[in-house]
């Protein structure tokens, strides 16, 4: 797909932009993106990497019995919700640089 885009469609692609949101907006809103996506990502390394001290690394063991298994259930629950909570964060940021956008057209 990508491979059909020659540089004619992506000055396309600049001009319509610069036209549809003006010169000046173009790099705040690369800038609050960029922010967003520095944010999501910090967010995800630190639920990798949390509940484990700094340089430990651990491989996980196979589960074989049901309190393993109940264990493995309840981690896992653990990991969607802080996941979701992340998520939130994320939209709540969005929203807030969306919102600071608007305060500075007007």
């Amino acid at each position: 797909m990508l491979r059909n885009l020659s540089p004619a469609h992506i000055m396309v692609v600049v001009v319509l932009l610069v036209l549809l949101f003006g010169w000046k907006k173009l790099p705040d809103m690369a800038r609050s993106l960029g922010r967003s996506a520095r944010v999501f990502k910090s967010e995800v390394d630190e639920m990798r990497n949390d509940g484990k001290p700094q340089g430990e690394t651990t491989l996980p063991t196979p589960s074989t019995g049901i309190e393993d298994r109940q264990a493995d259930s309840v981690a896992r629950q653990a990991a969607d919700d802080k996941i979701a909570e992340a998520e939130a964060r994320l939209a709540e940021a969005r929203a807030e640089a969306e919102r600071l956008q608007r305060d500075q057209t007007l």
